[in-house]
């Protein structure tokens, strides 16, 4: 059996769980989150949260225990992900992160600054499925690669302050299949592109 190592530069190990919440099927989004857990980077470990959606008024906020990793986040991933993202005006708030549940059944993510509580909950979860990702696949040649498995949820739940946020997930292609928008992202490692 042959075995492939890759050349690029791995600039992330971890987790990028994520959720996007819709009110019309996916045409637009009613809640955009993207959730970090680092186990190495050159920045460190530790957790971020990128929420954007009809909770937070439409604006951009971001949750950190380590705001170097989030500036790293920005300008290496979830910028070119989603540039919106990229900008490092935006202030992190420092915050504190706690798990429940496990990929059998639910799992929630936890969330506390010092002026909100939030809780990101992933349930009816489907079979795990792996996934790479090279660089250079879509518009503008993304210069980065990754390796993932993913766990569908076909029910998702977003509270800031107990307060729910509204839409519910819908389904999307990726690869050529059929998933939710709202993914368990785990074992996952991005690289670099060798130049």
């Amino acid at each position: 059996m042959a075995m492939v190592i890759n050349d690029g530069e791995v600039i992330f190990i971890g987790e990028n769980s994520f959720l996007r919440l819709s009110r019309d099927g996916g045409e637009t989004l009613s809640e955009r989150i993207s959730h970090w857990r680092s186990l190495w980077t050159p920045a460190g470990p530790g957790h971020v949260l990128f929420h954007e959606g009809e909770i937070t008024g439409g604006e951009i906020r971001i949750y950190s225990d380590n705001i170097a990793l989030a500036r790293f986040l920005q300008t290496n991933i979830e910028g070119i992900l989603h540039e919106p993202n990229a900008d490092t005006a935006i202030p992190v708030r420092d915050a504190e992160f706690d798990r429940e549940g496990d990929a059998r059944s639910y799992s929630t993510e936890l969330i506390s600054s010092d002026t909100e509580d939030i809780s990101l909950t992933w349930t009816d979860l489907q079979p795990a499925f792996q996934m790479h990702t090279p660089g250079g696949h879509e518009e503008g040649d993304r210069p980065i690669s990754v390796w993932t498995t993913f766990t569908g949820a076909k029910e998702a739940r977003i509270t800031v302050d107990g307060d729910f946020a509204g839409g519910v997930p819908f389904s999307m292609e990726r690869a050529g299949r059929s998933v939710s928008s709202c993914i368990l992202a785990w074992a996952e490692t991005w690289a670099k592109l060798p130049e």
